[in-house]
């Protein structure tokens, strides 16, 4: 099992899109790479803990990939735009890849080179050593299955699960 933590803006949008990929054992939303201690979802929406929404994700190599995984991540949100995604503005939604290891920086390097393909701009993915990981309070855990009429997950997530079913219909479960 390998497990990455990552940023893509709004943990929800990714978290909902890798729990639908066969091998996917698990994804925990949570904030890292800040200063404040156990920080909240208030505290790290306000800007001012340093703080980013983050997707721990553990999966299965023999099922999926680490580089789908990861192009996953690169085709799900906008990697190309600083504290942005979409309506979702400020330095908690940061494009980000922490990683835990040597291996893990040379993979995500090669990942951010090999998306660089699909997109136009320049990718301002950060690429860090992993910090310690906070979980985010229960409500945020797999918010689209226990929310999906909510406006957020119709107008936000619904495009981006769309995308990724098309994009990786292959590793659903």
């Amino acid at each position: 099992m390998q497990e990455f933590i990552v940023g893509s803006g709004c943990f929800w949008c990714i978290d909902t899109v890798f729990r639908q990929l066969k091998g996917i054992s698990a994804s925990v939303c949570g904030y890292a790479g800040g200063d404040t201690e156990n920080p909240t979802y208030r505290e790290v929406c306000s800007g001012t803990t340093g703080h980013i929404e983050v997707v721990k994700v553990t999966f299965d190599e023999n099922i999926i990939p680490a580089e789908t995984v990861l192009d996953v991540f690169f085709t799900s949100h906008n990697p190309t735009t600083w504290d942005r995604q979409g309506a979702d503005v400020g330095s908690q939604y940061r494009s980000v890849l922490f990683y835990q290891n040597e291996e893990q920086r040379e993979l995500f390097e090669a990942a951010k080179e090999r998306a660089q393909q699909w997109w136009d701009d320049p990718i301002v993915t950060v690429i860090e050593p992993a910090p310690r990981f906070w979980e985010a309070e229960p409500i945020h855990q797999d918010f689209y299955a226990n929310n999906p009429f909510s406006g957020y997950c119709q107008a936000i997530i619904n495009p981006k699960l769309s995308h990724a079913r098309r994009q990786y219909s292959q590793y659903l479960r």
